[in-house]
């Protein structure tokens, strides 16, 4: 059974960092695509940030590029997110998803497996 664990997640002022952290049980994560994507109250879920499947080839929402870094350590079936210089828009419950193939698409309807996610709260 495929298993997805976010942690990391907390409340920081804006210009704060974290690191989420998604830890992935049941496959070796070496086989797919994997991605960050949020969703804040009222809001549609988006995308964040995605990387292939060796992390040769990483995208960014705008939003976030140049603020937030995702990488990946397959050995240990983890994928991060470091967030910096957080925002108050940055607030959001936020997911990582992971997909069959080399591929991560920015589109969360290719996306087959879920974590619960971790709320993310930035405010004064």
């Amino acid at each position: 059974q495929v298993q997805l664990v976010e942690s990391g997640g907390g409340s920081v002022h804006p210009g704060g960092s974290l690191r989420l952290s998604c830890v992935v049980s049941g496959l070796n994560l070496d086989q797919y695509g994997m991605g960050w994507f949020r969703q804040a109250p009222g809001k549609e879920r988006e995308e964040v940030s995605c990387i292939t499947n060796y992390g040769n080839s990483r995208s960014y929402s705008d939003s976030v590029k140049g603020r937030f870094t995702i990488s990946r350590n397959n050995p240990r079936n983890t994928v991060y997110l470091q967030m910096n210089n957080l925002k108050p828009e940055d607030t959001a419950v936020y997911y990582c998803a992971l997909k069959p193939g080399s591929d991560a698409p920015t589109s969360d309807t290719r996306y087959n497996n879920w974590g619960q996610g971790t709320q993310v709260t930035v405010s004064s």
